[in-house]
C-alpha cells in the first residue's frame, strides 16, 4: 500500500467517526495503538513459522496458549511477549460478529503480564492510550464494539511488516495532524518533524558519520520518533552493518512517548537497540551509562518546542549549562546545550529552532561561547511556514562538540527561504533543496545569494555575536528596471540581455548572430524573426547539444542494468545515492545545466521507482500483472462520506503504456474516434449558433443546449420525401408496384419499360428484378445526394452530421 492509498483509507475511517463523540487526538491514538497491536500479532506468528519450520500449519496458532509454558518462555525471550491465539488481530477478524469490546480489554490485560523483563523498557504501558477505555466510542457495549471491528477493519490492509520504503506510523501521524489540524491542537506539530526536514538533518547527520561502524544517536524530544528512525536510515546506507545504530530517546508526553517506542520496534530495531526515557528533558538529565555517568552520543537530532517555559533558577551549578542559562520564558538554548552536553567530542548535532536565537540580547553570552569555543558549524534558515501548528521562522543549527584538526571556527549561512514549493497551506522542502543544502554544509564554500562563510572573527568584531542571516547572506540582485525608452520607441535594452551573461558565456557567437546595434545605441534589434531557426543553426548551441548527450551517454544503460536486470536484489536507497552521485558527476561540469534541477527530476521519478521496486522485491514479478481498485469519497444523502470503487489502475504497469505500445493500433483508432467526436460536439455548438430563433424553438429542447432530434427526424424525412428527380421518381413509381406484389414479368417490364435509369445502381436478384429493401436505400442515398449537391463544401460536414 503506497501513501496516497494510505492516506485515503484513514480519512475515510475519520469520516465514519466524525459523528461519535471521539476527538480527533483520540481517534490518533486509537488508531496507531490499533496498528501496532496489529504488528504485534503479526510479528508473534512470523516467529512461530520461523520455530516450526515445515511443521508449521494454520492449526499451529491455537498452541499458542498461556499454559503450553515452553511455548510462552520461548516468545518471550524471542520477542519479549506473548500474546494468546484467543487475542491475535487475525483471531478478532475471524470471529466476526461474535467480536466484543470486552476482547479488547481482555487481550490488553494479557499482553501487559506476558511481557518479557528484558523488555519491559519497551513495552510496558504502552498501551495505556487504549487501556483507557473506549467510551469515546459510544455509551453502550454494542455501539463501542461496532466502532472498534470499523476501526480493525480500517488497518485491515495498512502494512506493518516494516518493508516500506516510508515510516507508516510517522506518515499517519503527519496526514492525521494535518487534516485535524483545529482540533489537535496548536502545538501538535511540536510532536513531528516534517519528513523533509528530518530528511536534511538525516543527510548533514550521515555525511559526517559515514565512516563508523557503529553509532549512538540521541534525540532529547522525541515526539513520534521519526525524526530518529529517518537519521538512522540515512546513516545505514553508509554502514553495511545490519542493526550498527544504538537509539537513544527522550519525551515528556506520555502518548507520544509510546508512539515512539511503536515506531521503534515497528522498524524492526531490536530492544537492546532501544532506550527510551519518559521524563523532562531539561529537568531529568539524561542519557546516563549504567554507572550513572553522563553518556556521551555520536550524533544528536532535535526539534523541541519552541521557546518553552523553564525553570533556569534550579539549574545555575548544572554543568550542561555552563554556556549560560536560557532565559526563564524561553528554554531553546536550553535544549541546545543539553543536547551539545551530550555530544560526543567527534560528534555533530542539528537542532531546529526559531530565529530569535540567532539575535536575541538575552542569549547574548550564551551565543558568544559556543562562537568562541567553535561549536557552531552552520546555521540554515528553513522556508516559512513549514512546520505543522506554527507560523514561527525556523533554523537549522548544526553544532559540532570539537572541530576536526583542519577546520577554523568559522560558521557557514545558508538561506534557503526559497528553497521550497507550496503544498496546499505548507511549503515543502523537495528533493533537490535537500541535496542543495546537504551538499553546502559539506563543502563549506560560499555560494552568492545563498551561503557564506563567515570567520569568527567577522562574527565577533563586525556583528558582535549576532547570527542573523540578512548579515551574511545578500539577497539576489534587483531586477533591471523598466525602460520606458523602449516601451514607447521600440528596441530591446542591453541591460536587459546583459543579465542573461551565462548565456553569451556558454555560446559567444549566439548574441551578435541575434541581436543588431542599428545606431551604436545601448538598444538592440533582432536580427531575424525566425529565432527559433537561427538558435537551433547556432554552432555554439549545436556543440553544446552534443556535449550534453556525450555527458548522458550510458546512464541509460546502467538504469536498465540497476532497475531491471537486478531489481529483485537491489536495496534502493543504497542504489538512489549511487545512481544520484553518477548523475551529478555527469553534469557537474555542463554549462547552463543546473545540477540539482537535473537531480529533481530523477527524484521524481525515483518515488515512483522505489515504489515499485518494494512491491516487486516484496510480491515477486506476478505483481506486474495485477490491477487495483481506484476509489473515491462519495457524499451519501445523509451528507456521510463514503469510499467507493470507480475504476481500476495498474499496480506496476500503468494502463496507459500498455496501451501505447502493445495495443498501439486499437489507441490509435480510439484517439481517433474521440477526436472525431470533440469536432462533431464543436459541430453541435455552432449550428446550434446558426439556427434562428424560428428554428431554436422548433428544434432545440427546453434547455437550448441540443437538439430535438425526434422533431428533427420528422421534418427531416418530411423534407426528403419532397424531392423530385426523374431518377427519384422512377424508384418511387417502382416501390408503388412492389407494394402491389407484382409477379415477376410485371416488374421486368416496368425495367424494360424505364431505361434511361440506371437500374445497375441496385444488386439484382436471382431472378432479374430488385428487391423492395435494394429500392429504398438507393432511393435514400439519391435523396441525399441531392441536399449534399446544393450545400456550399465548407458546410458539408455539418449537413452530414445533421442527416446521420
Amino acid at each position: 500500500m503506497n501513501k496516497q492509498q494510505l492516506a485515503a483509507r484513514i480519512w475515510a475511517s475519520a469520516q465514519k467517526m466524525r459523528s461519535s463523540k471521539i476527538e480527533a487526538q483520540q481517534y490518533k491514538d486509537y488508531l496507531l495503538g490499533f496498528i501496532f497491536y496489529k504488528f504485534l500479532s503479526s510479528n508473534e506468528v512470523n516467529a512461530l513459522k520461523k520455530l516450526q519450520g515445515d511443521d508449521f500449519a494454520q492449526e499451529s496458532l491455537k498452541k499458542l496458549d498461556e499454559t503450553n509454558t515452553d511455548l510462552v518462555g520461548y516468545m518471550k525471550d524471542e520477542i519479549g511477549y506473548f500474546i494468546p491465539y484467543e487475542h491475535l488481530y487475525t483471531t478478532w477478524l475471524s470471529i466476526g460478529s461474535e467480536f466484543s469490546v470486552k476482547n479488547v480489554t481482555d487481550a490488553l490485560s494479557s499482553f501487559s503480564r506476558n511481557i518479557s523483563q528484558s523488555h519491559s523498557h519497551v513495552f510496558k504501558d504502552i498501551f495505556h492510550a487504549l487501556e483507557g477505555g473506549f467510551s469515546s466510542f459510544g455509551e453502550t457495549t454494542g455501539s463501542m464494539t461496532k466502532a472498534i471491528s470499523e476501526l480493525l477493519g480500517v488497518i485491515r490492509d495498512i502494512p506493518t511488516d516494516g518493508q516500506q520504503g516510508y515510516d507508516v506510523l510517522g506518515f499517519i501521524y503527519e496526514y492525521l495532524i494535518s487534516n485535524f489540524a483545529a482540533s489537535a491542537g496548536k502545538k501538535a506539530g511540536e510532536y513531528y518533524t516534517p519528513h523533509e526536514v528530518s530528511v536534511l538533518m538525516s543527510e548533514i547527520v550521515a555525511e559526517h558519520l559515514k565512516d563508523r561502524d557503529t553509532i549512538t544517536i540521541y534525540d532529547p524530544t522525541s515526539g513520534s520518533g521519526s525524526l530518529l528512525l529517518t537519521i538512522g536510515r540515512a546513516v545505514a546506507k553508509h554502514i553495511d552493518v545490519r542493526n550498527c545504530v544504538d537509539y537513544y530517546a527522550q519525551e515528556l508526553v506520555e502518548s507520544t512517548f509510546n508512539l515512539t517506542r511503536m515506531n521503534l520496534v515497528m522498524r524492526q530495531v531490536p530492544p537492546s537497540k532501544i532506550h527510551v526515557s519518559n521524563h523532562d528533558t531539561l529537568a531529568a538529565d539524561w542519557p546516563l551509562k549504567e554507572t550513572g555517568e553522563h553518556l556521551r552520543v555520536d550524533a544528536v537530532v532535535s526539534n523541541p518546542p519552541y521557546s518553552q517555559g523553564w525553570n533556569p533558577a534550579a539549574m545555575k551549578l548544572n554543568p550542561r549549562f555552563d554556556y549560560g542559562l536560557a532565559p526563564k520564558g524561553k528554554a531553546d538554548y536550553a535544549f541546545l546545550l543539553h543536547s551539545l552536553y551530550h555530544l560526543d567530542t567527534k560528534g555533530i548535532m542539528a537542532i531546529v529552532l526559531p530565529t530569535g536565537v540567532l539575535s536575541r540580547g538575552e542569549e547574548y553570552e550564551i551565543r558568544k561561547n559556543l562562537i568562541e569555543n567553535e561549536h557552531i558549524k552552520a546555521v540554515i534558515a528553513l522556508p516559512p511556514n513549514i512546520f505543522y501548528g506554527t507560523n514561527i521562522p525556523t533554523i537549522i543549527m548544526v553544532l559540532c562538540q570539537k572541530r576536526r584538526k583542519d577546520e577554523t571556527g568559522d560558521v557557514l549561512f545558508i538561506n534557503a527561504t526559497d528553497c521550497c514549493v507550496k503544498q496546499g497551506k505548507k511549503n515543502v522542502l523537495r528533493a533537490s533543496d535537500i541535496r542543495r543544502i546537504a551538499d553546502a554544509v559539506r563543502d563549506r564554500q560560499s555560494i552568492p545569494h545563498f551561503a557564506y562563510l563567515a570567520s569568527k572573527k567577522e562574527i565577533a568584531d563586525d556583528n558582535d555575536y549576532n547570527l542573523h542571516i540578512p548579515r551574511y547572506v545578500s539577497t539576489a540582485d534587483a531586477t533591471v528596471p523598466e525602460d520606458i525608452h523602449a516601451h514607447i520607441l521600440g528596441g530591446i535594452p542591453d541591460a536587459e540581455l546583459d543579465v542573461m551573461k551565462e548565456y553569451w558565456t556558454a555560446f559567444p557567437s549566439l548574441r551578435g548572430s541575434l541581436f543588431l546595434h542599428p545606431n551604436n545605441d545601448p538598444y538592440s534589434q533582432p536580427a531575424t524573426l525566425d529565432v527559433d531557426a537561427l538558435i537551433r543553426s547556432n554552432p555554439d548551441v549545436a556543440a553544446f547539444c552534443k556535449q550534453c548527450a556525450e555527458a548522458m551517454k550510458g546512464f541509460d544503460n546502467q538504469l536498465e542494468d540497476t532497475l531491471i536486470a537486478r531489481m529483485m536484489n537491489i536495496k534502493p536507497d543504497v542504489e538512489q545515492t549511487r545512481l544520484t552521485s553518477n548523475l551529478f558527476l555527469r553534469t557537474t561540469h555542463l554549462p547552463l545545466i543546473d545540477r540539482y534541477a537535473a537531480y529533481q527530476t530523477f527524484s521524481d521519478h525515483w518515488t515512483t521507482i522505489a515504489s515499485d521496486l518494494e512491491i516487486i522485491q516484496t510480491e515477486g514479478l506476478e505483481s506486474t500483472r495485477k490491477v487495483d481498485a481506484i476509489t473515491e469519497m462519495v457524499t451519501d444523502k445523509n451528507g456521510m462520506e463514503e469510499e467507493k470503487p470507480r475504476g481500476w489502475q495498474g499496480r506496476i504497469i500503468p494502463f496507459d503504456l500498455v496501451q501505447q505500445t502493445l495495443l498501439k493500433d486499437e489507441n490509435d483508432a480510439l484517439l481517433a474516434t474521440r477526436h472525431l467526436l470533440e469536432n462533431m460536439s464543436i459541430e453541435y455548438a455552432e449550428m446550434r449558433e446558426l439556427l434562428t430563433d424560428e428554428e431554436q424553438d422548433r428544434y432545440l429542447t427546453d434547455d437550448r443546449e441540443s437538439f430535438d432530434f425526434n422533431q428533427a427526424e420528422e421534418d427531416y424525412k418530411q423534407a426528403l420525401s419532397e424531392i423530385e428527380t426523374p431518377d427519384i421518381q422512377t424508384l418511387k413509381a417502382y416501390l408503388v408496384l412492389l407494394a402491389s406484389h407484382p409477379r415477376r414479368p410485371e416488374k421486368m417490364a416496368f425495367v424494360a419499360e424505364h431505361k434511361d435509369f440506371d437500374w445497375s445502381q441496385m444488386p439484382q436478384g436471382r431472378d432479374g428484378t430488385y428487391s423492395i429493401s435494394a429500392a429504398r436505400s438507393l432511393l435514400f442515398n439519391l435523396q441525399i445526394q441531392f441536399v449534399l449537391m446544393r450545400i456550399p463544401q465548407k458546410d458539408i460536414f455539418s449537413a452530414s452530421i445533421n442527416c446521420e
